[in-house]
């Protein structure tokens, strides 16, 4: 029978973990459950035990020394959050009262700054205040989404149930960012290993023929001389041009961060060809889902609206929708109002009509955002598909320009010669 490893919270609020043997993990948390523990997690025992290792305490760990300690500081971070949420939902829903389960949270946790903010928040619903309203004086890092998905929660008494699917949001928007992140990391690794190679090659390798070619003057090859002279240039100009480049890039880095600055790049970015497309479909993705959430979970569709809009990180996309708010406000139907914005494909202008005409709004949206995050994923990968080529191609057109140049000069001074 296979063997479990499992971590779960005691009636006593303190934290274990073990070992069982069970058929499934189903029956695993089953039986758990049967001896009065919460369970936090089941996994193989084969699987789970670097992971026990990795996240035991110092002291639980043999011969381990004391993390250091800008980890223990660390501030808390979006992963933070989905693991309080997730957390947080699976004793909600095993029956553990609020206050309790952030006092378990508190004393699970290993960083510092989590366990102060967790302490915060339980001393606030402590002194009477709700969830939403305890998790609303850290607003900067938990959002108006979030805020906006617990206090729905609480208003339609299914708190656990919306933490999970609330956790299941920010690890889906998590996922797909890493997604964009990973896209981009080869073309960005090529990239770099061609400027290196190039450099390379003009620094070093060709002055090595530079003194063979000295005393044929106007007989080198045009396109030796060329080689020649940017390799000399390299070599007494390289460090001014990388010095000016590593300026003009802070100060080009320093403008974009400005609101004009911030707002001219990303108009141009929705305006690149392959890549334009991508962040337009992302950025609508990540509205949709938000949109569908909170609809989906009793927020009024005014107020999702507003904090959907408020999600696109796209500043001239962000503009282009907030004019949707006055006319759904005015009564107009969110179908038709998507269609004047010209932002949305015919496909999710239907999918909202219809979802407007079967009451079932929440899901139809969700569903968009699901059929628009595959788009993206599918555009990430026709445009890598062509990019990386496309770099190879070039890198190798630059050294074999390089390596021509000099077989031609040498083979000129051959002819000489003879």
């Amino acid at each position: 029978m296979p063997e479990f490893a499992w971590r779960a919270v005691e009636a006593s609020g303190r934290t274990a973990r073990g070992r069982i043997d069970a058929a499934s993990a189903e029956q695993a948390l089953l039986r758990l459950k049967a001896q009065g523990l919460v369970p936090l997690a089941v996994e193989p025992a084969d699987a789970a035990a670097p992971a026990a290792v990795a996240s035991a305490s110092p002291s639980e760990r043999p011969g381990a020394r004391a993390p250091r300690r800008w980890r223990r500081d660390a501030g808390v971070d979006r992963r933070d959050v989905l693991d309080l949420t997730h957390e947080l939902a699976v004793m909600l829903r095993a029956g553990l009262p609020l206050a309790y389960a952030l006092r378990v949270l508190i004393d699970m946790s290993a960083k510092p700054r989590v366990r102060a903010l967790l302490q915060q928040v339980l001393d606030d619903v402590k002194d009477g205040a709700p969830l939403s309203r305890a998790l609303g004086r850290h607003g900067a890092l938990f959002g108006p989404f979030y805020l906006s998905m617990v206090r729905a929660g609480e208003a339609s008494g299914q708190l656990a149930h919306t933490l999970e699917r609330l956790a299941e949001h920010i690890a889906r928007l998590a996922a797909l960012r890493e997604n964009v992140v990973s896209a981009a990391t080869y073309p960005a690794i090529l990239l770099v290993v061609a400027v290196l190679s190039l450099a390379g090659m003009i620094g070093f390798v060709v002055p090595q023929f530079e003194q063979l070619f000295a005393d044929m003057g106007d007989a080198v090859p045009l396109a030796t001389r060329a080689v020649l002279a940017l390799s000399h240039h390299v070599r007494d100009w390289g460090v001014a041009w990388a010095v000016a480049a590593v300026a003009v890039g802070w100060a080009l880095l320093r403008w974009a961060r400005t609101p004009a600055g911030q707002l001219r790049v990303q108009a141009a970015l929705l305006r690149v060809p392959l890549v334009g497309p991508i962040v337009h479909r992302f950025e609508l993705a990540v509205f949709a889902r938000t949109l569908g959430t909170l609809v989906g979970h009793g927020v009024p569709l005014l107020a999702a609206l507003d904090i959907g809009v408020d999600t696109v990180s796209n500043r001239p996309l962000r503009r282009a929708l907030q004019g949707m708010v006055a006319p759904v406000k005015s009564g107009a139907r969110l179908a038709q109002v998507m269609a004047d914005t010209r932002q949305f494909e015919p496909l999710a202008v239907n999918l909202v009509r219809v979802g407007e005409e079967t009451g079932r709004l929440g899901p139809m949206l969700i569903e968009l955002a699901d059929l628009t995050d595959q788009r993206v994923e599918t555009g990430l990968k026709r445009m890598l598909t062509l990019l990386e080529p496309a770099l190879i191609v070039v890198l190798g057109a630059l050294v074999a320009g390089i390596i021509v140049s000099i077989l031609l000069g040498i083979l000129s001074v051959n002819e000489i010669a003879v």
